[in-house]
């Protein structure tokens, strides 16, 4: 009994020492850290789980070289310490992914106007960086499961045995490989990419996040639009910025057949050329049909991003209908009836 305690004290030492010797650690990292860029805050955050695992292993390791363990019990510990170094070399390997594309992604911003390449090395790399630690947890996991001999058995003979078994977890995890197929290709071909402006079931919004299996997409009204990654690939969809974030701006005015076009389109220019969301690229009024009383009028107007797209077009519409209103000319849509005696 007395050596079992000393056992039990021992190890409990080793592990309060372990989380002492972490967490001072980490307090002065974040006391050096306070003022400084968020990329040093953000991997002091990556490393913390395999830092705090790889000095419990060693702190554990030291603590077994010294406890008196009958043959039994130091297996079951050395055991266990192999699968806590398997874990926390993958924590490791996924922590090292996540700081190299931070590293890689801070070349790249996408909160400019001119975000084009900056969209498709962020939707690429997150995309990777995901199937990327999926596949690291399934090494880490299938190496710390192949240490035990009755699992590493069982896995052979139903590797060996594969038929029916196989076809049912195929079939069940059939929407899942389909969708991280779908992620890959995604990250390869790139028809969506983050921050695009897109229109998806009737809805316009942005890609705000490409996950493993899904795409949500921020709604103009704040709302979230949940999509299954392989939507992208097997249904039609409308991306407004696939190649430039640049759009012409559409206003459709119906007037009177004696509606002074030339002031209409001078006044026009004057109003889109006035307006900051204005990219100084494409301006032009047209009269693109006749009607049965009005005549159709199709101004364009360019502008960098698609919600300044939208601004312009409502800038374009509130000032020219005041123009027309103040004007004086007969130019608002009218009924004309002619009463024979």
């Amino acid at each position: 009994m007395t050596v079992l305690w000393e056992n039990i004290i021992l190890f409990g030492i080793a592990l309060v020492a372990a989380w002492f010797a972490a967490s001072a650690i980490f307090a002065v990292a974040r006391r050096i850290l306070r003022n400084g860029d968020d990329f040093w805050k953000n991997l002091v955050a990556q490393t913390r789980m395999p830092v705090r695992l790889a000095i419990l292993i060693a702190s554990v390791s030291f603590a077994a070289n010294f406890a008196t363990l009958p043959a039994q019990q130091g297996g079951l510990i050395r055991h266990l310490l192999l699968i806590a170094f398997i874990a926390c070399l993958t924590l490791i390997a996924r922590a090292a992914l996540n700081i190299w594309m931070s590293l890689h992604l801070r070349r790249y911003r996408i909160d400019v106007d001119d975000n084009l390449m900056a969209r498709k090395h962020v939707t690429q790399s997150r995309i990777l960086q995901r199937v990327g630690g999926v596949l690291i947890i399934a090494i880490g996991t299938s190496a710390a499961l192949m240490t035990i001999e009755s699992v590493r058995q069982y896995g052979v003979s139903l590797l060996a045995s594969a038929g029916a078994a196989g076809i049912v977890v195929g079939l069940a995890l059939q929407p899942l490989l389909k969708n991280l197929f779908a992620g890959i290709q995604l990250a390869l071909t790139q028809p969506i990419r983050i921050d695009d402006a897109v229109i998806v079931e009737g809805e316009w919004g942005n890609i705000e996040e490409i996950n493993g299996t899904y795409v949500v997409i921020r709604i103009w009204d704040k709302r979230r639009l949940v999509v299954p990654l392989n939507y992208f690939i097997e249904q039609p969809f409308q991306n407004w910025t696939r190649s430039d974030s640049t759009l012409l701006g559409t206003v459709m005015i119906y007037v009177d057949y004696r509606a002074p076009v030339e002031e209409m389109r001078a006044e026009a220019r004057r109003i889109v050329e006035a307006s900051p969301l204005w990219d100084r690229d494409v301006f032009v009024l047209q009269v693109t049909d006749f009607r049965e009383n009005v005549v159709e009028i199709r101004i364009l107007a360019s502008a960098r991003s698609a919600p300044r797209a939208f601004d312009l077009r409502c800038e374009i519409r509130e000032k020219l209908l005041t123009w027309l209103q103040q004007s004086g000319h007969a130019a608002m849509p009218r009924v004309r009836a002619e009463i024979a005696a």
